[in-house]
């Protein structure tokens, strides 16, 4: 990016950070001490916080000058206060953190425009922006998570279902982030090869009506389905989170309010348990990241960096940075050249690979983005509806604990081999 787009995606990443917080107040600030979840107002400073210390106060000899505000290391230095000692912080009231936001954001923008050649301090300066982008994702999981109302809009309406697998032939394969190809986390560098078999793969996401078959079925009852680690999760549970039943008919929270469950849209908020344990039922297993990137990426002798070729046009056909899921059917117009839909956008999709370092890795300067999960994590691709267009390609690893269901994640599945 520019120095002049950089400008105007940090100022619009601000504005979605804004949007999606600016109506809680009082006790919403807070919420209850959850370990998925962090309080509002805290989270709120962090992300000053983090895009302060990177972009102005980071000196060449990586010492750090003071910050714009008294003591925020002490509150907001994730790597060093603990998760659940952050409710009991002497946190700025809302005014004075929003505060610091904007003054730290000025300064970040001055010096856009005065080091606009700056390669050290550009990287930098879009490491921040993406670290905001993800953060105005997560207050969505918080406020789905605490019940609180909708930021944005419901789940849209639009064509159906989706039905079917795509083939794709085995051999070798790119894997990862190419240099040279602008900005990329620690954890997608660098491209090396990887050998795969001829596969299968659905042309989109397990939808509500699939997954309410398994559901009916007594699922979630049937021991044989589950591995062990997730029949110990799961304690007998019904259905997916965020899931009820009325009188024979299944609905769904969606933030404050419960609403009919659309057949057609993608289930969500499952974790990889439930997502295993799902194939077991259905005869199919997850795809491997591997395979998710082949049928997202492959065209022919090459890669694209998003499924429907390399760039990331202005009207970017697929459900990113928008206000809920839409059916399955939707966006074909996204579609990769192998024919799988919605590979970006919509919901992230659990893979069966567990989160490590590619060959070669190298820690980059976030030194607690990747490496302190490798081996712990299972790795999602894709994207949600909530996640902004410019922080995703087909190579972007998220990753989260098995037993994770309140982000917006679902799945889709692979043939047996």
């Amino acid at each position: 990016m520019s120095p002049e787009s950089l400008s105007q995606q940090l100022r619009d990443a601000r504005r979605r950070t804004r949007l999606v917080t600016c109506d809680l107040e009082g006790p919403q600030l807070f919420g209850p001490k959850l370990a998925i979840v962090n309080p509002v107002l805290w989270e709120l400073g962090h992300v000053a916080w983090f895009q302060e210390l990177w972009c102005l106060r980071m000196r060449s000899d990586e010492s750090l000058s003071e910050s714009v505000l008294e003591g925020a290391d002490a509150l907001y230095d994730s790597a060093k206060v603990a998760h659940d000692t952050r409710w009991d912080l002497p946190l700025p009231e809302l005014s004075a953190t929003l505060s610091y936001q904007d003054r730290v954001l000025d300064r970040v923008l001055a010096r856009l425009e005065r080091e606009p050649d700056n390669e050290w301090f550009l990287y930098f300066v879009q490491l921040a922006l993406f670290h905001e982008d993800m953060h105005a994702e997560a207050f969505h999981y918080t406020r789905q998570t605490l019940g609180y109302s909708d930021p944005l809009d419901r789940d849209g309406a639009g064509k159906g279902a989706l039905d079917g697998d795509v083939e794709l032939r085995g051999g070798e394969f790119l894997l990862g982030a190419t240099r040279n190809s602008g900005f990329h986390f620690d954890n997608e560098k660098w491209a090396h090869k990887v050998e795969l078999r001829t596969f299968r793969i659905a042309r989109a996401p397990v939808t509500n009506s699939q997954f309410l078959e398994f559901v009916r079925d007594e699922g979630y009852q049937r021991r044989e389905l589950w591995s062990p680690e997730g029949w110990s999760w799961k304690d007998r549970a019904p259905a997916p989170r965020y899931w009820v039943e009325h009188d024979g008919e299944w609905r769904e929270r969606r933030f404050d309010k419960e609403v009919r469950l659309d057949g057609d849209l993608p289930v969500m908020h499952v974790n990889w348990h439930e997502a295993n344990a799902y194939c077991r039922y259905a005869g199919r297993r997850l795809p491997s990241e591997a395979e998710w990137e082949v049928a997202a990426s492959f065209c022919g002798d090459g890669r694209r960096r998003y499924p429907w070729g390399d760039s990331a046009v202005n009207a970017v056909p697929a459900n990113l940075g928008r206000s809920g899921r839409v059916p399955v059917g939707e966006f074909g117009q996204g579609d990769s050249l192998a024919g799988c839909r919605q590979m970006l956008g919509n919901v992230w999709e659990w893979t069966s690979s567990t989160f490590g370092p590619y060959p070669d890795f190298v820690r980059d300067p976030y030194a607690e983005y990747s490496e302190p999960w490798f081996g712990t994590h299972k790795v999602l691709r894709g994207g949600s509806f909530a996640t902004p267009a410019r922080l995703i390609s087909n190579t972007w690893r998220n990753f989260y604990t098995p037993d994770r269901g309140d982000v917006f994640a679902g799945f889709r599945t692979c043939a047996p081999e």
